[in-house]
C-alpha cells in the first residue's frame, strides 16, 4: 500500500519551488462580479510507471537452455527493474532480482550496460514440496501444509535439493539505447550446469520514484512475505497471465501539477502562448520545464490587457498530488473579481514531463461562466526539451535531471503518444468557476 504521508513528504523535496504572487489591476475602479476557480489533481493514479510480458517468440513461448529473449523499457534514475520467470523443472521456484531489481544507473546517473547476472537470484514460492530439479519435476508436488513465505534458495533448498547458482543459469545483459531506453536480453544458459531448466514466460515492472523514493519498491513480490497476486501461477504453473494482468491495473499515470498560474485578461488573445509558435522566451518555458511560474507571471503583471495574476500553491504543499489510494487529490482556489467580458487562462506542468503543461485552450474561457470548465483545458508540448517517457526520463527536471534542449513550436500532446497512453484531461485536472 502507498501511503498518502509517504508521498507528500516524498514530494515535498521536488523542486516544484514557487511562492505565490497576486496582481490586480482593477484597484479604484468599481468591484466586478465575485468569482471563486478551483483547480483540482483528479487522477486516480498508479505507482508502476511501466509493465509488460516476456515469452520466447519462437513455436513455444518457453525459454529453453540456449535460448533467449529481449524487452524493451524506458527508466529514470533511481528507479529499477524488477521481473519473474519460473525456474521450469521445479515444483515452485522462480527466478527474480533482489528488491527493488536490477541497478540502472550508476549514482552520477551514468546509464548501465553489459551483464547484470550476478543480481539474478532463485527464490522459492513457499507453496509447494519441493523435489529434487530436473525434467522428471513436470507437475507441481504436494502442497506446502502451512503455505510459507517466499524465500531466497542459497545453493540448496528447505529440502536439501542443490542448485547452481542463478547466475550460471541465467545471463542477464543491460544495454543502454539512449534517451532513458534500456533493453534487457535474459538468455538461458543453464545447459552447461548440472541445473538444466526451462524459463517459463514472465513479467516486469518499473516503479515510480518521487522525491527520492520509490512509489512501490516490491512490485511483484516481498521477501519473508507470501506469495501473492498471481506469481503463484508463474512459480508453480509458469503461466504469467494472472500476475500480468495484477500489474497491468498498477500500471498508469502518476503525476503532480505545479503550482497554477491563473490569469484574467481582457480585450487581447490569451497572453500565455500561441499553437505553432515557438516558445516566447518570458517564462513559459520555465514553467513547463520546471514547475516554476514566478517568471511568467512577473512578465504578464506588465503586459497590456492583463487584469490579474495569481499563481495558486496547493495547502501545505507547492504542488498538486494526484489521488492516491483512497485519499482524493489536492486542490486549491482563488478569489476573483472579473468584468463582462473578462476572459481567463490557466497554465500548470504536467510534472513528472520534460516540457508539457496543462492550459486553457488558446482563446481562455468567459471568466463570467460558472460550473466545470475542464473541457477548456488541454496538453500541450512547450518544444524546448527532448521529451521522454514521461515519469521515467533521466533529463526530467523533476526527477533529478536536466532537460535536453530543442526548439520546436508549441503543439498539443498527441494522445495515444510516442511513450504512452494518457487518461483525457477531464480525469487529470478538473477545473471549475462558482
Amino acid at each position: 500500500m502507498i501511503h498518502r504521508k509517504l508521498i507528500w513528504l516524498s514530494l515535498a523535496a521536488l523542486p516544484l519551488m514557487v511562492s505565490a504572487c497576486k496582481k490586480d489591476k482593477s484597484e479604484g475602479t468599481p468591484t466586478g462580479m465575485p468569482s471563486t476557480i478551483t483547480i483540482e489533481n483528479v487522477l486516480d493514479s498508479r505507482p508502476l510507471v511501466e509493465s509488460g510480458t516476456f515469452k520466447n517468440t519462437g513455436a513455444s513461448p518457453v525459454i529453453m537452455p540456449g535460448e533467449a529473449i529481449s524487452f524493451e523499457f524506458s527508466a529514470a534514475k533511481g528507479q529499477a527493474l524488477s521481473f519473474a520467470t519460473m525456474y521450469g523443472w521445479s515444483n515452485d521456484l522462480f527466478f527474480a532480482p533482489q528488491n527493488p531489481g536490477i541497478t540502472l544507473y550508476k549514482a552520477d546517473g551514468t546509464p548501465i550496460s553489459g551483464d547484470v547476472s550476478e543480481q539474478i537470484k532463485l527464490w522459492d514460492n513457499g507453496t509447494r514440496i519441493n523435489q529434487a530439479p530436473g525434467a522428471a519435476v513436470s507437475h507441481p508436488g504436494a502442497a506446502e501444509t502451512s503455505p510459507g513465505n517466499i524465500s531466497q534458495v542459497m545453493g540448496t533448498d528447505l529440502q536439501g535439493n542443490r542448485y547452481a547458482a542463478a547466475s550460471s543459469l541465467m545471463k542477464a545483459t543491460l544495454q543502454y539505447k539512449g534517451n532513458s531506453t534500456f533493453s534487457l536480453t535474459i538468455e538461458n544458459t543453464s545447459g552447461a550446469t548440472s541445473n538444466p531448466t526451462p524459463f517459463s514466460p514472465g513479467v516486469w515492472a518499473i516503479s515510480y520514484i518521487a522525491g527520492g523514493n520509490l512509489l512501490n519498491p516490491n512490485p511483484l513480490f516481498e521477501s519473508g512475505k507470501p506469495s501473492a497476486n498471481g506469481l503463484t501461477s508463474i512459480a508453480e504453473m509458469g503461466n504469467n497471465t494472472p500476475l500480468a494482468e495484477y500489474i497491468k491495473g498498477q500500471t498508469g499515470i502518476f503525476t503532480p501539477l505545479s503550482p497554477i498560474l491563473v490569469v484574467v485578461y481582457n480585450g487581447i488573445d490569451n497572453p500565455i502562448y500561441k499553437i505553432g509558435e515557438s516558445d516566447r522566451g518570458k517564462g513559459l518555458k520555465e514553467l513547463a520545464q520546471k514547475g516554476d511560474a514566478t517568471g511568467l507571471a512577473a512578465y504578464l503583471k506588465n503586459l497590456s490587457g492583463v487584469k490579474a495574476v495569481y499563481v495558486l500553491p496547493a495547502a501545505n504543499s507547492t504542488i498538486l498530488l494526484p489521488k492516491i489510494g483512497a485519499q482524493a487529490g489536492s486542490s486549491v482556489s482563488q478569489q476573483l473579481s472579473v468584468t463582462q467580458g473578462d476572459r481567463l487562462a490557466i497554465a500548470t506542468m504536467y510534472g513528472f514531463s520534460n516540457d508539457w503543461f496543462f492550459a486553457s485552450k488558446e482563446n481562455g474561457v468567459d471568466a463570467s461562466q460558472k460550473g466545470d470548465i475542464s473541457g477548456s483545458i488541454a496538453l500541450y508540448d512547450n518544444g524546448t526539451a527532448l521529451n521522454q517517457f514521461p515519469g521515467a526520463g533521466i533529463t526530467q527536471f523533476n526527477l533529478a535531471g536536466t532537460p535536453l534542449e530543442e526548439s520546436k513550436p508549441i503543439q498539443l500532446v498527441p494522445n495515444p503518444n510516442t511513450f504512452t497512453t494518457l487518461p483525457d484531461i477531464n480525469k487529470m485536472i478538473k477545473v471549475t468557476l462558482q
